[in-house]
């Protein structure tokens, strides 16, 4: 177990009031005493933090207090922190401007600024030439939380779409801003999902409404001056189930709908010219089949799995398609190759990869069908497709970095096959990568599975279990977490971590069986995979388990309590950032946002009792119980939809009344927003930097040097 010498005398933690309330689903009882804490009104609660009940704020400010408490004597090495990880951060930073037709567009900040520019200069101009479109940092003036959403401009180049959120709740509003004049229309759309996608004559434009709960279930289409309560309903989802956000083609040349939840999609089209139009439905939807559709040279280029294609095949379709049997195979579905997505081109299909756990992108030329690939030679790395705003174009623009090797942009000729360096990440303090050394060791599950790890330490990093190490998860939902450059991790590595990613089941890391793996009636193994990583980095003398410091947010935050409460005793210390806890009473809750589009994921527990059991065998807060844990910190926000703010809360409340040792447990609840923490670039710093002064003491390394 951790040496507690290391934390401060504090004083005594809140402790919730239980209020029990019982439940019976499927012959089983269940009692949640903390169940007061989530607050009747949370829809409310989301749009304004001040109708919240309260004695339930009260519990949070005592928490808050507490956690104060417990930490402090860390706040010269928090500022120290945030100012070395600043220190790495150019702050008159740019992107790269990406063409189209007369103009490059890209974003841009200012020494000091929170929050980007959205510029534009002309196609081959300089930056001399640039123009100030949006100013993020203007727009969120006095303002406790603002987050940029979609931005959009229209077609010709005259107007631009754009939406914030100012609670950290994600319900976006929509402004429309004449570009000739720098002013917004005076009007404004609220509720929206954040996004919009303009018409082929820039007359108007169409976007998502989300309902009361939360859910996008309707597409509309906003002419440009006419009333938002006019605007014409595109299509209505009825099955609170589905995800849905709408697009454009690579083409421009038609909207595209797009229904999914987490195994199922369904697709529409209309002309991008006429609004007008009916959406036409591409294939309907069947449970466990996935699609999504690009259109260029009046064909469709659908990535789906159907057919027994768990990896994902590439199949084409003349633009009216209305069924599957209208699709044609054309990039052909390969065991472990699995195509994570794909853009077409005027004269090229392009799709980026996932083979042995390392991404490339593939290129095959529409005359012919000759292909050829971008790889790279590291053991570990990230590959990112950027997304093109032109179609009639041979250059594609693609990203890399790894755990050594911050992160360079390229744009790629895709007839010469030349790739050119446009930008690599500034360490404005300094980085040399020949200091540090990454790797990716296999960790042997109990089933026999090979876990990769990717790891990245300093080369004078003692070798002989001495180490502290961050162990990092999530394994859910497909996610795969890329091996790239991390900046802020360089903190705790210069002071002798090692940095370990654990690419486990449930992710798409290793391909679709990896995923399938470990969802649903497979989630354990999620669960042992992490453990099994712990115990091969130990195993491998890279740590020892009172050294390691388990680190996962949301649905990772579920995992970090599921591994509390199965093996306590291998890990140090345990770091939950909005974590997804309280997972049987949520999915039991169809009014909550996200419960049911995410059943495929987990299971539906009102309708099945397999499920249900399943689901409380390893949900966190139903198996809290009567043993030793290690610290844990606990992070949450006050308006976040994906894991409200009593998961956290009560997963506390509960742990403080089970556990049996003086080891704290403390809650840290943002008051001013949702799942993504504070908004600004610098702000989120201060977060980081008090996670990481968290591990740093707890693995007695609070000291302000590095080293």
């Amino acid at each position: 177990m951790t040496d507690t010498k290391t934390l401060p005398h504090i004083p005594a933690p809140p402790q919730a009031e239980r209020r029990p309330v019982t439940d019976i689903r499927h012959g089983r009882e269940r009692s949640d005493e903390y169940a007061w804490l989530r607050a009747p009104n949370w829809q409310d609660v989301f749009k304004d933090t001040a109708v919240l009940d309260p004695q339930i704020r009260d519990h949070l400010v005592a928490e808050n207090a507490y956690q104060e408490a417990v930490m402090a004597g860390t706040t010269e090495l928090r500022e120290a922190l945030v100012k070395e990880m600043r220190g790495r951060i150019k702050e008159d930073d740019s992107s790269v401007p990406a063409p189209d037709g007369p103009w490059a567009y890209g974003i841009s900040y200012v020494t000091g600024a929170e929050y980007p520019r959205f510029v534009r200069r002309p196609r081959d101009g300089n930056d001399d030439e640039e123009t100030v479109l949006l100013d993020g940092q203007v727009e969120a003036a006095d303002r406790a939380y603002f987050s940029l959403g979609g931005i959009a401009h229209s077609t010709d180049h005259r107007c631009l779409a754009w939406t914030h959120d100012d609670k950290g709740s994600e319900f976006y509003t929509l402004s429309i801003r004449d570009l000739e004049s720098g002013k917004d229309l005076d009007y404004t759309i609220e509720d929206t999902s954040g996004g919009a996608a303009w018409s082929a004559r820039s007359d108007g434009f169409f976007y998502t409404r989300l309902d009361s709960n939360h859910r996008p279930s309707r597409v509309f289409y906003h002419r440009l001056g006419s009333d938002p309560h006019d605007d014409r309903l595109i299509y209505e989802e009825t099955d609170t189930g589905f995800f849905m956000d709408v697009d454009k083609t690579q083409s421009g040349d038609f909207m595209l709908i797009d229904i999914h939840d987490h195994e199922t999609s369904e697709c529409w089209l209309l002309p991008a010219n006429n609004p007008a139009a009916e959406p036409r439905l591409v294939a309907e939807r069947e449970t466990g089949v996935e699609y999504d559709v690009d259109e260029g040279g009046g064909c469709l280029y659908i990535r789906t799995n159907a057919d027994g294609a768990p990896d994902f095949k590439i199949v084409t379709a003349p633009t009216d398609a209305a069924r599957r049997s209208d699709w044609t195979d054309y990039v052909p579905h390969e065991s472990g190759r699995l195509i994570l997505n794909h853009m077409i081109l005027k004269r090229h299909l392009v799709w980026l990869e996932r083979r042995d756990g390392l991404p490339r992108i593939v290129v095959k030329r529409l005359s012919d069908g000759e292909e050829h690939a971008i790889a790279f030679e590291e053991e570990a790395y990230s590959l990112g497709l950027a997304g093109s705003y032109e179609f009639d174009t041979d250059t594609i623009r693609f990203s890399y970095s790894s755990p050594t090797t911050p992160s360079q942009t390229f744009d790629y000729d895709l007839t010469t096959r030349e790739r050119t360096l446009l930008k690599t990440q500034e360490v404005p303090s300094g980085h040399e990568p020949a200091d540090y050394v990454t790797r990716r060791i296999m960790a042997p599950a109990k089933d026999g599975e090979l876990v990769p790890i990717s790891l990245l330490y300093r080369k004078d990093t003692p070798l002989d279990g001495s180490a502290p190490c961050l162990l990092y998860g999530y394994g859910s939902y497909g996610i795969a977490i890329p091996a790239s450059f991390n900046a802020n991790a360089l903190s705790l590595v210069d002071r002798g971590f090692v940095y370990a990613i654990a690419h486990i089941r449930g992710g798409k890391d290793k391909g679709f069986a990896w995923y399938d793996a470990g969802r649903r009636r497979n989630k354990a193994n999620t669960f042992t995979d992490f453990i099994a990583c712990a115990d091969h980095l130990v195993a491998q003398n890279y740590t020892r388990y009172e050294r390691i410091v388990a680190h996962g947010g949301s649905a990772g935050g579920m995992l970090m309590g599921a591994v509390a409460n199965m093996a306590p005793e291998k890990f140090g210390g345990v770091i939950a950032v909005v974590p997804f806890v309280d997972v049987l009473n949520t999915m039991l809750d169809d009014t909550l946002p996200l419960t049911p589009p995410e059943w495929p994921e987990w299971g539906n527990p009102i309708l099945s009792g397999e499920d249900y059991e399943v689901i409380a065998s390893y949900s966190p807060y139903d198996n809290v119980k009567k043993q030793a844990y290690p610290p844990m910190l606990v992070l949450a926000g006050l308006t976040d939809p994906r894991v409200t703010y009593w998961e956290p809360a009560k997963w506390v409340a509960r742990l403080r009344d089970m556990k049996t040792d003086d080891n704290p447990v403390i809650l840290r609840t943002n008051m001013d927003s949702g799942h993504g923490g504070a908004s600004g670039r610098f702000s989120k710093l201060e977060e980081v930097a008090f996670v990481d002064a968290f591990a740093l003491r707890l693995m007695g390394k609070d000291t302000l040097t590095t080293g």
